[in-house]
């Protein structure tokens, strides 16, 4: 169960700066409405007939709520609409990167409006936001590593948010990753889980990135099956504890052998909408 949004002090402090140390705060929101209404990526396409069974995407996300209040994670919850079946995946409509939340312009109509809810949320807890009503730009596609900001360059993000980004975090190296929009959001294909390891799809990436990236981090390779159930959309919540979903055997033989421990929880009918445990959550504070 969620904390109670009374029980909350009035302020809420937030800062990121990568996306592996402890997880202290973050935002869910729980598949109150969750359905597939309109076909917005692949994965939906696959599931649509079948669609998606409530009942047991709420049970589901219960169980990984639990999960992380019971790791020590502070779990905050916005109130679910019935106008918005995709709002389960808060990543996107912000993000966090240094100490400045920004709230995200959605790149798809069937989201246009879930910012809303979020600035209120963050208005009653007299937390500040930077809104990126100009520039079209998702939280999935945004990945941040001490240093430096990956910013997946797809159909839901605009290359124009690099510019205003990059000015705004004037610290930070912004760095483009360019993916088919097929893929959705760059957590699809590619995630940071440590200071020298990551999680990719290699040929959703092409080669220049590749190279870039195999400099910085041992490259863990992810199937084409398990890319499908979001293998790279694992959620880091600090001292090496990783969320991933059980049918992702591969990875998470991997993870384990590399000395993660791995916190198996499945959320499988959330993932017939497109995203997993990262897209499910919107951290505010991660730190030592």
């Amino acid at each position: 169960m969620t904390i109670n949004m009374e029980t909350i002090s009035r302020k809420t402090r937030h800062a990121c700066s990568n996306e592996f140390d402890k997880l202290k705060k973050v935002i869910v929101c729980p598949p109150t409405y969750m359905s597939i209404k309109e076909i917005i990526n692949e994965t939906q396409k696959h599931f649509a007939e079948e669609n998606i069974d409530e009942t047991l995407a709420t049970k589901q996300h219960r169980n990984f709520v639990q999960a992380m209040l019971t790791n020590g994670v502070d779990v905050y919850s916005l109130p679910p609409s019935e106008q918005y079946p995709e709002q389960v995946f808060t990543r996107d409509i912000g993000f966090t990167l240094g100490d400045t939340v920004f709230i995200s312009r959605m790149g798809s109509d069937i989201r246009s409006g879930e910012e809303d809810i979020l600035k209120s949320w963050l208005d009653d807890h007299h937390s500040s936001y930077t809104p990126l009503a100009d520039y079209s730009v998702e939280g999935g596609d945004v990945i941040i590593d001490r240093d430096i900001v990956f910013i997946g360059i797809s159909g839901r993000t605009n290359p124009k948010s690099l510019e205003y980004i990059n000015q705004t975090l004037s610290d930070y190296t912004v760095y483009p990753i360019p993916i088919d929009k097929s893929y959705l959001h760059l957590d699809c294909v590619f995630n940071v889980i440590s200071p020298t390891e990551a999680l990719v799809f290699s040929p959703a990436l092409r080669e220049e990135e590749l190279t870039f990236l195999s400099k910085r981090y041992e490259l863990i390779e992810v199937t084409k099956e398990e890319q499908f159930t979001m293998g790279t959309n694992v959620l880091s919540i600090g001292n090496k504890k990783i969320f991933s979903l059980p049918c992702n055997k591969n990875v998470n033989q991997q993870l384990r052998f590399r000395g993660f421990d791995v916190v198996e929880v499945d959320i499988s009918e959330i993932i017939k909408s497109g995203g997993s445990f990262r897209c499910c959550t919107l951290p505010l504070l991660r730190g030592e």
